[in-house]
């Protein structure tokens, strides 16, 4: 790979790569909790053939927490960030799928132990935005000591991070579509 420059700063690739651990150990987390919640929000979603839903249903919350795991190792974390860019393409797949199927009541199995939530194109650009986020995350690393300032960084980063992603979690799964059925109610 002669001839390929470095892109990104360690620090970025290390916030991103504990961000997405992360994310993805809490999604493996409550579908292992909830299985049959998930294995039923999976059969939902009509794009694994019924004969293998149960082996998907749990090879991806397992798949999720091996993924989560290697990304804090750095010895794999590349192979780690594209195996998650991936899985985060492909749940944007499945949900594109069935809202262009007009299938827009589904659970996307992504809310939590307990919590119903229903697909929307949302949740296809979160899905597009983390993939790549983990794709640029896989590209190579510039060579430089890592400083206790990056430390701050990271940890600030990763704060930040969670927050706006729980705001737009928010915002977009719970109050908008409280909001349009309040304008379209009599």
């Amino acid at each position: 790979m002669k001839g390929l420059r470095a892109v990104l700063d360690p620090a970025v690739g290390i916030l991103i790569d504990l961000g997405g651990a992360a994310l993805l150990a809490s999604a493996a987390a409550h579908k292992l909790r909830r299985s049959a919640e998930f294995f039923a929000a999976l059969t939902a979603y009509d794009l694994v053939p019924a004969f293998m839903t149960r082996a998907v249903a749990t090879a991806l919350p397992l798949a999720e927490a091996a993924i989560a795991a290697a990304l804090i190792v750095p010895a794999v974390h590349r192979e780690a960030s594209l195996a998650a860019a991936i899985l985060l393409f492909g749940y944007a797949f499945a949900i594109a799928a069935n809202l262009l199927r007009g299938r827009r009541d589904l659970d996307c199995g992504c809310a939590g132990p307990g919590h119903r939530r229903s697909i929307g194109a949302w949740m296809v650009w979160r899905n597009l935005a983390l993939a790549a986020a983990f794709a640029l995350a896989a590209t190579r690393w510039r060579t430089r000591s890592f400083a206790a300032v990056d430390l701050l960084t990271v940890a600030a980063g990763l704060a930040a991070a969670a927050l706006l992603y729980f705001a737009i979690d928010l915002l977009a799964g719970e109050i908008a579509p409280r909001g349009s059925a309040m304008r379209s109610a009599p």
